[in-house]
């Protein structure tokens, strides 16, 4: 199964964004979607393929650490 995350946007150098996923830094491709700094884009195989809302990425993002949760308890 393959999951998209969502992470904020640090950098954009071109078509390249360096994205922020819960404090890991990675280089997401920007292809597919037109996103600026600060926003959130939800990232699926390095490519980032929609742009969200801030409160709908902490949405998806609470709803992992639940999970996380729930998988370690």
């Amino acid at each position: 199964m393959c999951v998209a995350f969502p992470g904020e946007i640090k950098a954009i150098d071109g078509d390249r964004a360096r994205v922020d996923f819960r404090g890991n830094l990675a280089d997401v491709s920007l292809g597919l979607v037109t996103a600026s700094v600060g926003q959130y884009v939800l990232v699926h195989a390095g490519c980032a393929i929609q742009v969200m809302e801030a409160d709908e990425a902490r949405e998806i993002l609470q709803i992992f650490d639940e999970l996380e949760r729930n998988l370690e308890g």
